[in-house]
């Protein structure tokens, strides 16, 4: 059985990214078999229930209240909408409902309230949710665990030292304090990062040195391919190719065995036989339908049959188990 590790130095991570690639291929694979069932892909359904008007300044995403794109301003969703699309999701072979809202952290008011009114009510749907939100206090996160969130997602992007190219409005370092907060409240932390947005390997390479070099790993790591959209700062980057989506996706494999991998955005540009390659190579997870927030996606009847020539299977909510979220006594918390 694979050793599970926590000190990866880039050097190492280096070695197993430029492996010839068939053989870093069956290296993954062989990996993968060891700690999940290569069959099984866990497919999360994704909903913006907040879009647009972010103050951020990330280069890559569309809701950034200063990019000039087509995407449209609008308010938190109803809680029975948000319900009705999950209800919908869960039909068509989700098993998790993520929400995503364009803040750049959560504030403790009705809005935030809301979110946790949906977070209870599709759990009565016996469906995993994860929500992504912006940053976290430790007590926020707190109360989305109370109100049963499985996984929040807050991506590390890239690797540090690239970081400032790409975000300028928050700090790798906000980041990191927030995934501690998530993990400190019991959920399952879900982190990775987006290649094609002029970065080099390393760059890549450092993101997920720092994801494995987390004690314990992410429990998911989704990794994505840019989609470039007319009107942000990274519209004229070059689609990314499939060698690298599968080197990178291996190399996750590898130096977080038990980790869900998640072929994220990007899909639409990916030929049947590169996603193959990609599952091949130890993904295994998926978002399903057809947006990521603002940007396109797989409809739900194209990823059922790419699974059924392939021979795979949406995996079962819960298959993991669930996260137990046992609050200290005030006492106990950790001071800010």
């Amino acid at each position: 059985m694979t050793n599970i590790r926590h000190n990866w130095t880039i050097q190492e991570l280096e070695e197993v990214y430029n492996r010839p690639l068939l053989d870093l291929i069956h290296q993954a694979a062989t990996i993968h078999r060891e700690h999940h069932n290569s069959r099984a892909v866990q497919v999360s359904s994704l909903l913006s229930i907040k879009t647009g008007g972010c103050p951020e300044d990330c280069s890559y995403c569309p809701q950034a209240a200063r990019y000039h794109t087509e995407v449209k301003v609008h308010k938190l969703l109803p809680v029975k909408e948000v319900v009705a699309t999950a209800e919908k999701a869960k039909a068509a072979g989700a098993s998790r409902m993520c929400l995503g809202a364009a803040w750049r952290e959560v504030r403790d008011n009705r809005d935030f309230d809301q979110v946790l009114d949906m977070v209870k009510a599709i759990n009565n749907l016996d469906m995993e949710v994860c929500c992504t939100l912006g940053m976290l206090t430790e007590e926020q996160a707190w109360k989305l665990a109370e109100a049963g969130v499985y996984a929040y997602n807050h991506n590390l992007d890239s690797s540090e030292e690239f970081y400032g190219e790409i975000i300028s409005t928050r700090t790798y370092d906000d980041r990191l304090n927030t995934l501690n907060n998530v993990r400190k409240a019991g959920m399952t932390i879900c982190s990775g990062g987006i290649i094609g947005m002029g970065e080099t390997v390393n760059d890549r390479l450092g993101m997920l040195k720092t994801l494995a070099n987390l004690n314990p790993h992410p429990e998911s790591v989704p990794i994505n391919a840019l989609v470039a959209v007319e009107g942000t700062p990274l519209e004229d980057q070059p689609p990314v190719p499939i060698w690298d989506m599968v080197r990178i996706i291996a190399t996750a494999r590898i130096v977080l065995p038990k980790t869900v991998v998640r072929l994220s955005a990007g899909r639409t540009n990916m030929s049947a036989e590169g996603q193959a390659l990609c599952f091949m190579a130890g993904a295994n997870s998926i978002f399903a339908g057809e947006k990521l927030l603002t940007t396109p996606n797989p409809a739900f009847d194209a990823d059922m049959e790419l699974f059924r020539l392939l021979g795979l299977e949406p995996q079962t909510p819960f298959a993991k188990g669930r996260p137990s979220h046992t609050k200290p006594a005030p006492q106990e918390m950790a001071q800010p």
